[in-house]
């Protein structure tokens, strides 16, 4: 078998931007029984690491990533330990565009007795939520919730598709080759579903309760003035150490912002 420093100069050759960690993870899965050089082939070629060795870190917590799954983004982390600092004891929470369920995982490790519901378009997704305990139903957006829900939601979250259709190129090329289109592709602009969400959220949310999107480059201002319209108040823009727009999030009717 080849050593760590071994599989890692393979890695680094192919492009992988954290090859000693991404090493480790392929000997550990192997250790399971798993072929080694096939898994490796397979990262050579692109796919993504949690599809081969069948899961990934998220806020600390490891998230089954079934092939043909969104696999969750370091990035999202903050959104997704936000949406559980703001979830009340026992409250109720929303996961549209749940993919895996990571952001549900950390919601429900972070507030044990709440009540944690996750959408999304995708079976596989949904299976792949289900498998990590999330109650997953399968629909686009809030069309699979009960009419229980309406109006009694305190947090909402959605990791939703927001690249620009014009800047799809620009991503890896990995990414593009394997990962599905319809988890990153935002329409013209990448705001598309974002309105959408926006738009709904107002339904569904009880006055004080919270709306938390994940969106990137300069999207903030329109979904900022989005959710204006929609009666949302205390918009926060949340960046990165980088300065990079990453997370917007707003209050429903009546309610104070929680400090962040």
């Amino acid at each position: 078998m080849a050593t760590k420093d071994e599989i890692a100069r393979t890695l680094a050759g192919a492009g992988c931007v954290a090859p000693q960690d991404e090493a480790a993870e392929l000997l550990h899965a192997a250790e399971g029984g798993a072929d080694l050089d096939a898994m490796l082939a397979r990262r050579v070629r692109g796919e993504p690491l949690a599809w081969i060795v069948g899961s990934t870190v998220f806020c600390g917590t490891r998230i089954r990533v079934d092939t043909g799954v969104y696999v969750p983004r370091p990035h999202t982390e903050w959104l997704a330990r936000r949406a559980g600092w703001l979830l009340p004891p026992g409250g109720v929470a929303v996961d549209l565009c749940t993919g895996s369920g990571a952001v549900a995982v950390v919601m429900l490790s972070t507030r044990p007795g709440s009540t944690v519901v996750a959408t999304d378009r995708d079976p596989l997704a949904v299976d792949c939520a289900r498998t990590n305990g999330v109650d997953a139903l399968e629909g686009d957006l809030d069309l699979p919730l009960s009419s229980s829900l309406f109006g009694a939601v305190d947090v909402m979250t959605a990791v939703v598709p927001y690249v620009p259709l014009e800047e799809l190129h620009l991503l890896p090329r990995d990414v593009l080759a394997y990962e599905p289109r319809e988890a990153l592709d935002g329409g013209i602009g990448g705001t598309e579903v974002l309105e959408r969400v926006v738009r709904l959220s107002t339904g569904w949310l009880r006055p004080g309760g919270s709306l938390v999107l994940e969106l990137g480059g300069d999207q903030d201002a329109q979904v900022a003035t989005w959710m204006a319209e929609a009666g949302l108040s205390g918009i926060r823009v949340h960046r990165d150490e980088e300065g990079a727009v990453r997370a917007i999030e707003a209050v429903a009717g009546s309610g104070a912002l929680a400090p962040a």
